[in-house]
């Protein structure tokens, strides 16, 4: 799936089923389903997962949790805007699952 297909299904009713539990959530958070996706984001063990939880929590503006979750991830704290993290995010993810 390509990125303007994914946002594509944005106007659907329900995110697309054959997408990862991560693009899910980042669907949802873009919906303004906040709570689903952070529910999504904190079910996924692994670095990708912290990465869409740190998103969410710098989202909400509670930027210490979100330091913590990029921590656990790895990486530094994001300072790009958060529709372009959400576009990094969305880009890594749709990538990983093209391969």
């Amino acid at each position: 799936m390509t990125m303007d297909e994914f946002k594509h299904t944005l106007k659907d009713n329900q995110p697309p089923q054959d997408c990862s539990s991560l693009l899910r959530a980042l669907w949802h958070d873009r919906k303004g389903d906040w709570d689903h996706a952070h529910k999504l984001a904190q079910d996924v063990s692994s670095k990708d997962g912290s990465r869409v939880h740190a998103y969410l929590h710098r989202k909400e503006g509670n930027e210490g949790n979100a330091g913590y979750w990029y921590q656990i991830a790895r990486q530094g704290f994001c300072r790009e805007t958060l529709e372009q993290e959400w576009e990094k995010l969305a880009g890594d993810f749709l990538s990983k699952a093209s391969e």
